[in-house]
């Protein structure tokens, strides 16, 4: 168990750490304007999710933004948080500024889970969330780990959330989420 949290803290940190080499190496000087602007007004540059729901199934569809990932927002516990979706990701990633935002404030003591990451091994602390809510598609008692701030910059939904649902797949340049 021990192994598998340590690789998932470094994909974690290697998808973090090539999402940023995407972003400065970017030649539209324009788009990356509107992502910073939008980075920092804690909203994503991407369009909204749309829903779409069948007898009984709801479903959740993302498009691929300017660098190639999935981003949305999420709620947990009433609180709007952005993320992410990593499919190498084993747990559901938050930075710290984003878990206090939830009220999730680990002690220092916490951090007792060591994981080896591109730049070096860090520290992370475990967690479980009550809830996470992405679009309507809500999914109870989740695990969670807080890394710092500065070795995670952008929420991560990871398979904890992901393998609680009926299913999810790409196709055609989207994330299609169904439950």
């Amino acid at each position: 168990m021990r192994g598998i949290m340590i690789f998932a803290a470094v994909l974690i940190v290697l998808g973090t750490f090539m999402g940023q080499m995407a972003d400065k190496l970017s030649s539209d000087a324009a788009q990356a304007k509107a992502f910073e602007n939008a980075k920092s007004s804690n909203s994503f540059a991407s369009v909204q999710p749309q829903t779409a729901g069948s007898a009984g199934a709801r479903s959740l569809v993302i498009p691929r933004d300017r660098r190639g990932h999935f981003q949305t927002d999420g709620r947990i516990d009433g609180q709007r948080i952005g993320f992410m979706v990593d499919t190498g990701a084993s747990v559901v990633a938050l930075n710290e500024r984003s878990a206090a935002q939830i009220g999730v404030r680990p002690s220092p003591n916490a951090y007792t889970t060591v994981v080896s990451t591109a730049n070096g091994k860090i520290k992370a602390a475990r967690t479980r969330l009550a809830m996470i809510d992405i679009g309507g598609l809500i999914v109870r008692d989740v695990d969670a780990m807080v890394l710092p701030d500065e070795a995670l910059s952008e929420n991560l939904l990871g398979l904890s959330f992901l393998s609680k649902l009926k299913r999810f797949e790409f196709a055609d340049g989207k994330l299609v989420m169904e439950q």
